[in-house]
């Protein structure tokens, strides 16, 4: 047989390249594009949204073996500052070195939070319906929004609901204009946020003033990414 390559031929318009061929994939609202530049002064608002249909997140099963995976996320360059798992979303604060950290810090919550979710609901498959959505916080107003926007973010999709969010880090937060009396966890628990360590997030926000237990999110700015 002496047929080279780049001689082959289809005839009556079958093979080669046409519009609408290939696999089909599912349709992501991220942006495919690079990440802009991280600068570890920064704390970074993630939010990260559950493919369809799947059990509410805050089911308590599932939110223990997704809280349970938290603390193991920690490292030297990167760390989860404040949290709030809703029924399809999950928003996180964090902290990183750099562009670079932030990603793999990313890649190693989400990995985590999907295998537990997979692991309780004994499935398989994706959780997550795209990339990550971020949003860099340069100023003590924008993290302090974000805080009060993150751990009362259940007020913002249940109205009327009031007192703390067992399924956020509410009761970790240090920053309470009035500390909450007790905590509904075992003090025994590895906590499952770590102490900020940028200036913004551990005491910048702070000079406006500490948080009010009936205090309500304020509208989000739609996400970069």
């Amino acid at each position: 047989m002496h047929s080279r390559q780049g001689e082959l031929s289809f005839p009556n318009g079958w093979g080669g390249k046409r519009k609408g061929a290939g696999r089909p994939s599912r349709r992501s609202t991220a942006s495919h594009h690079k990440r802009p530049m991280h600068h570890r002064w920064q704390p970074v608002h993630v939010t990260l949204r559950v493919v369809r249909p799947l059990p509410s997140l805050r089911r308590q099963s599932i939110f223990a073996a997704v809280r349970r995976t938290f603390p193991k996320t920690a490292r030297s360059w990167f760390r989860l500052v404040h949290f709030s798992v809703q029924d399809d979303h999950v928003h996180l604060i964090v902290e990183a070195k750099d562009r670079q950290s932030l990603s793999r810090g990313m890649a190693g919550v989400a990995i985590r939070m999907a295998r537990a979710v997979n692991r309780v609901l004994q499935r398989r498959g994706p959780t997550w319906s795209c990339r990550y959505h971020s949003r860099a916080l340069t100023t003590p107003r924008e993290v302090r929004n974000a805080i009060v926007y993150v751990i009362f973010n259940l007020r913002k999709h249940v109205p009327g609901a009031r007192g703390l969010d067992t399924c956020s880090s509410a009761p970790w937060l240090e920053g309470w204009e009035t500390p909450p009396t007790a905590s509904p966890f075992d003090e025994l628990e590895s906590p499952p946020v770590r102490s900020p360590q940028t200036w913004l997030a551990r005491t910048g926000w702070k000079r406006l003033g500490l948080i009010r237990c009936g205090e309500e999110p304020k509208a989000k700015r739609a996400p970069l990414w």
